[in-house]
């Protein structure tokens, strides 16, 4: 598998319609090509994210967390999805995931119960806005466009993008994508804008990442599109399919998304994140959902002023 640094491009304006769909990830052919092209991407170069992160966040011992502007006090009320592992997903019946574990940490570090809610991945920078939930726990990339429906904290990880394919197929990559190539995408992703606003191709959209993979090993699509860590999820030995390569978005952290209105969650939860940055636990569950990552060496999660302990 061939891992590259990828430079993104967009010029398609936004479509309104849309804005709130473009989240971060998850048979037959449920498949749907309705979805106008977005510019999910526009903005979201590594300079301009500096603009984004903290300088340094509230003590947490200065949360008040009777102010939370919680839907339930005490709890945060979190919307997610479970088909997307190792970073959401459903398994003895408990929502998990490096994504959820790692807010797990953060809401104990808040005296805060963290309850997960299952939705579809199109609807929930929509619903988090609407105050359906607190928080949106699914790797979302914190794109310019997104962030004008809704808030989002500072960063805890970087998304990659796979092309994966059937063993059998001539697709060793990006660069053999071609107008010819049935490539599946879920609808509202990044993946779904790179290969529609930067390849200028016409993808076949679907609603989660089980129904993607699935049409690819039916031979519905001739490659999938799809975040790195979903598709390591899904891509079992004997499948007959390969992740064919893996590229970074250095352009890109993800975060959880927060109303847009509620600066004091937002703060809450920075403060958490820097706390369980600092004492260990995000680099212990890093190392724990992903034990050959490597993060890009430009990059630090959390505010600007924490640190990552060593070792």
């Amino acid at each position: 598998m061939k891992k590259s640094a990828l430079k993104w491009i967009t010029t398609v304006p936004v479509a309104l319609a849309l804005a709130f769909s473009l989240a971060a990830c998850g048979g037959g052919t449920d498949a749907s090509s309705s979805a106008g092209p977005t510019d999910a991407l526009a903005g979201s170069d590594q300079v301009s994210l500096d603009k984004y992160t903290t300088a340094d966040v509230t003590p947490l011992d200065k949360i008040d967390a009777a102010a939370l502007g919680l839907i339930t006090p005490g709890t945060i009320t979190v919307g997610t999805l479970s088909d997307a592992p190792p970073n959401i997903f459903i398994k003895d019946g408990k929502f998990t995931g490096y994504d959820n574990e790692l807010l797990r940490a953060m809401g104990e570090k808040l005296g805060l119960k963290v309850e997960f809610k299952s939705t579809s991945f199109a609807s929930l920078l929509g619903q988090v806005e609407n105050k359906q939930f607190d928080v949106g726990s699914s790797s979302i990339s914190t794109t310019d466009a997104r962030r004008k429906n809704v808030g989002f904290t500072n960063g805890y990880d970087f998304g990659y993008m796979a092309v994966v394919a059937m063993d059998k197929t001539p697709i060793k990559g990006f660069k053999d994508l071609t107008a010819k190539t049935r490539i599946g995408v879920v609808q509202g992703t990044v993946q779904d804008d790179y290969v529609t606003n930067t390849l200028k191709l016409e993808p076949v959209r679907f609603k989660d990442y089980n129904i993607a993979y699935a049409n690819l090993k039916n031979g519905q699509i001739d490659a999938w599109v799809a975040p790195s860590q979903q598709a390591e999820g899904q891509v079992k030995p004997g499948d007959g399919a390969t992740i064919v390569e893996s590229v970074v978005n250095t352009q890109n952290f993800t975060a959880y998304a927060v109303n847009s209105s509620n600066k004091p969650l937002t703060d809450a939860l920075n403060s958490a994140l820097d706390s369980v940055i600092a004492d260990g636990t995000w680099s212990k569950l890093t190392k724990e959902w992903y034990p050959t990552r490597e993060m890009p060496t430009d990059w630090t999660p959390g505010s600007k002023a924490v640190t990552v302990p060593k070792g």
